[in-house]
């Protein structure tokens, strides 16, 4: 396997994860301005509340962010995966709150399941640091 030189600074925040090591996965990734916040279960969430779950999902992803320097209002894409398409409305409040001002791009997809059939939803980001 070859190793990549890249002219930018390539950082990393680790996931926190049991399917890290085997998957060989960040939690985030930062190259120049750009930062990509991988998927993001609700780990630690004991509720099965998509609401609840979706909020746990977005804590995650700006504690991520901000390991790398990046806020909120630095998002300019998220994706956002559900496992029932009843559950987009109080997803989409937990998004509106985390997200409502910036208004990134975005779209909610309904998917067959997530790797812990407990889960509901899961929740990409990519922000764009200023310059």
């Amino acid at each position: 396997m070859s190793v990549h030189t890249w002219p930018v600074e390539r950082r990393l925040v680790p996931a926190v994860s049991a399917f890290a090591d085997t998957v060989g996965y960040s939690r985030a990734v930062g190259v120049g301005r750009h930062v990509y916040v991988s998927g993001t279960a609700p780990v630690g969430c004991d509720s099965a509340d998509a609401y609840e779950q979706a909020k746990r999902c977005l804590e995650i992803v700006v504690a991520a962010l901000a390991e790398l320097g990046a806020r909120p209002d630095d998002v300019v894409r998220t994706r956002v995966f559900i496992t029932d398409a009843d559950d987009w409305e109080a997803v989409g409040r937990a998004h509106g709150e985390a997200f409502g001002d910036v208004r990134p791009a975005s779209a909610m997809l309904v998917v067959a399941g997530l790797l812990d059939p407990a889960w509901k939803v899961e929740i990409e980001a990519d922000a764009l640091l200023p310059e």
